[in-house]
């Protein structure tokens, strides 16, 4: 066992003495409605397709959980999706393209503001651009407090909501979990993207929550931002500085945003407990770049317990 570890340790699993670093992000929640929840979920996975990482994406974002007809404005089942970007006119802007594509075009939908009462210098405007698709034909109206455009369709009517609240949240929250084979480490990350499903606030934006490239910042290409985590990777043990334990053969990485730090650290501590419940799980760490990249620094042996 090396200094980092020794007498941190889970069911038996050596935890780094590191923390993952986060850094501050622009976020708001969607609540996508439909006839059904089959169509909700249909739009909400649509409009969250290729929104990974802020590296090369314009927005993080995922679905945060299913919602009950009671919990939605217009009284159907919904989605409700958290979305994140740098800044709130990157937000706004990326937020509308993908509703217009992606849910005023899927059948029955609706678009409802996530964080209703927010202060309006902290809003966008979604419906408020989406508007103008009517070609004349949109109306408005009032709904408790909320103005929502109706745009014609051919199945009827697209309601989107005006304008939408945001926060300024956290994106980065990180587990590196290594096992003694694919299978294992596999497993460990699907646990742990389980466990943190069930928490509110908090997504995981790559596929089924887990990262299989997990990156370095910058690279050997100079017009590379980011470029593999070579320290991680097990078929490169001979040719770099590596961080592998000697029994570890894979590793994967589960990838937090959150409205809040609470609600990270909250994820990123569900997590851990989960992948180091799983068998053949021999490490959990974190990423970080010295604390030179965000203010936010989740610190593992404060979620040990």
């Amino acid at each position: 066992m090396s200094a980092e570890t020794a007498g941190l340790q889970r069911n038996g699993v050596d935890i780094v003495d590191t923390f993952a670093e986060a850094f501050p992000i622009t976020g708001t929640r969607v609540i996508i409605t439909a006839i059904t929840a089959k169509w909700a979920r249909v739009a909400a996975m649509v409009m969250t397709g290729n929104a990974t990482s802020v590296i090369a994406c314009d927005v993080e974002a995922a679905i945060e959980r299913g919602l009950s007809p009671d919990e939605t404005p217009d009284g159907r089942p919904g989605i409700s999706v958290l979305v994140f970007a740098f800044s709130r006119d990157s937000l706004g802007k990326a937020l509308a393209g993908r509703v217009g594509q992606s849910v005023l075009t899927c059948p029955t939908t609706g678009c409802y503001n996530g964080l209703f009462g927010a202060p309006k210098d902290k809003q966008i405007s979604v419906g408020g651009q989406l508007r103008f698709f009517g070609d004349s034909h949109q109306s408005s109206k009032r709904l408790e407090g909320r103005r929502l455009w109706r745009i014609p369709v051919m199945d009827g009517e697209f309601v989107c909501e005006d304008r939408f609240g945001t926060v300024k949240g956290v994106a980065g929250g990180n587990l590196l979990i290594c096992g003694v084979d694919q299978a294992a480490a596999l497993s460990a990350a699907e646990h742990a993207a389980r466990a943190i499903r069930h928490l509110p606030d908090v997504i995981l934006p790559f596929p089924g929550g887990i990262v299989r490239s997990g990156s370095k910042v910058g690279s050997k290409y100079k017009k590379l931002k980011a470029s593999t985590n070579d320290a991680y990777c097990p078929t490169l043990r001979a040719v770099v500085e590596s961080e592998l334990p000697a029994e570890a053969q894979a590793v994967y990485e589960i990838v937090i945003d959150g409205l809040s730090p609470e609600a990270v650290r909250a994820a990123m501590r569900a997590g851990l407990h989960a992948a180091c419940d799983t068998p053949g799980v021999v490490r959990v760490t974190a990423g970080n770049y010295g604390g030179k990249l965000g203010p936010f620094h989740f610190h593992l042996r404060e979620l040990i317990d």
